[in-house]
């Protein structure tokens, strides 16, 4: 009865435009977990960060991968108690209070605004290779508007678009992996190798495993975090899941299995055929891949992967910013006409603001240096953190709610609590401190400072109403 009662709201909500379809199903939220993982961080951030630390970076991926599981474990137990739309900006304002909310889901936006725009002036670079004659501009805005009027249609057209793309990469990486892998193991001449032969010794013969102590391997975080920045989508996904208490727990569960396979190995493999200090001095590391099997076409496949990785990378940035924008407004955090929703289910004014947000990268696109890079990585990275700081925070404070009122378990419980919970959290303060500790990255605690002081300034001035009242959210379990 409960049930019914429940299925009829939504369709009432549903029809006067103040709910979000449900329109993603299995295999959709399967390959967004699956391709959330492979980015700009993974095709172009891992040569600064084997830079950086050197075959030690492979620690660094899997201790930032099992705090990031941790992240999404805590995000995964609050999706599947209260699947609604705006995800942890919500969580936050419902167990920490509106202010956290308000700051949770703007600095959400503010990081996938950062991250979209790389990615939109990275697009039209890797569509320069094979038009060098067509302004970069053009590129930009043509992508703008195309992902723009697909997030427009339906959430199962995105959900369809991010599963080609995410296939697309899941096949190259894998490709990677066994064709280096063969290298490896039969010991085959590189084309670009300088020399040395491929073997696991590559990893320890060239200044160890922590070539540049440890202090490298901290500095290497800043760039290890921003990989896997964009990833809490998942969660986002819940509000718009046919069901999310089945499909929220498979997809957050696959974290490790992408850490191993996308980061950890196929790093590995690569610093097995290249000395780490020759990676990405010419090119992509992903091209030297290639190249060292033989491929004439290796820089025109790499290209077709890292143009599909950036269109799934802005993708998603349009729909999570989208979405988190949606909360926001049902909260009183942002303009109620970003709540409003198509006859599609789409929010489309979110849609329109993110398409404008990225026409900046048509101007940027002609003056942004190559080496902005580790500055873009930083200031995302520092947002990014706050946001999972803030969901482990909710998660916590809905745990002792939990315990304090007797409630109901929770059918996906965060393992190891509290310990892993509370270490965690203790890394992701380690991280900020980080950015702060190197000067290269040392503007993102700049940045993010004056972000925070900014929107303390904004909630204080025009939030108001029930902007100042806690969320209120369906507990699916009680």
């Amino acid at each position: 009865m409960q049930q019914t009662k429940l299925a009829e709201e939504s369709s009432v909500l549903q029809a006067a435009g103040t709910a979000l379809s449900r329109g993603l199903n299995v295999r959709h939220i399967r390959f967004m977990a699956l391709g959330s993982a492979i980015g700009t961080g993974l095709f172009y951030g891992s040569a600064s960060a084997i830079q950086k630390a050197g075959p030690a970076v492979l620690l660094a991926y899997i201790i930032g991968g099992a705090a990031v599981f941790m992240v999404m474990r805590a995000l995964g137990e609050m999706a599947v108690r209260h699947p609604v739309s705006g995800s942890f900006g919500q969580y936050a304002s419902r167990y920490l209070g509106p202010f956290a909310g308000f700051v949770t889901g703007w600095t959400y936006v503010f990081e996938m605004a950062i991250v979209a725009i790389a990615d939109v002036t990275a697009f039209s670079i890797y569509m320069g290779f094979w038009f060098p004659q067509v302004d970069r501009w053009i590129w930009v805005l043509a992508i703008i508007l195309f992902l723009g009027a697909m997030n427009l249609l339906s959430v199962k057209v995105f959900g369809e678009l991010e599963f080609w793309f995410s296939l697309i990469k899941v096949v190259a990486i894998i490709a990677m992996i066994v064709g280096g892998a063969a290298i490896v193991v039969f010991g085959f001449q590189t084309a670009d190798g300088g020399g040395v032969a491929p073997g696991l010794g590559n990893l320890v013969n060239h200044g160890g495993l922590f070539p540049n102590g440890f202090e490298g391997l901290l500095a290497a975080f800043a760039v290890v975090m921003f990989a896997f920045g964009g990833i809490e989508t998942i969660g986002i996904t819940a509000g718009e899941a046919a069901d999310p208490k089945k499909v929220i727990p498979q997809a957050v569960n696959t974290v490790p299995v992408r850490v191993l396979l996308f980061y950890v190995l196929t790093l590995g493999v690569l610093m097995s055929i290249f000395p780490w200090n020759e990676i990405g001095s010419n090119g992509s590391p992903f091209v030297q891949i290639f190249d060292g099997l033989g491929i004439p076409a290796a820089p025109h496949i790499l290209n077709a992967v890292v143009i599909t990785a950036a269109l799934s990378a802005i993708n998603s940035d349009i729909f999570g910013a989208g979405r988190i924008l949606f909360g926001l407004a049902q909260q009183g955090h942002a303009p109620k006409s970003f709540g409003k929703i198509s006859r599609h289910g789409v929010p489309w004014m979110t849609v329109v603001m993110m398409g404008g947000i990225l026409l900046v990268g048509v101007v940027l696109n002609a003056v942004i240096p190559e080496d902005v890079f580790v500055v873009i990585a930083s200031i995302a990275t520092f947002a990014t953190v706050w946001v999972w700081v803030m969901i482990l925070a909710s998660h916590v404070a809905m745990k002792r709610e939990i315990k304090r009122k007797g409630l109901p378990a929770s059918e996906f419980g965060s393992p190891l609590w509290p310990t892993a919970s509370i270490l965690t959290m203790a890394f992701m303060a380690m991280v900020i401190v980080i950015l702060g500790v190197f000067e290269d990255t040392r503007i993102a605690l700049y940045v993010g400072g004056a972000w925070l002081a900014l929107l303390f300034v904004a909630y204080k001035l025009w939030v108001r109403g029930d902007g100042l009242r806690r969320a209120e959210l369906v507990d699916e379990t009680a």
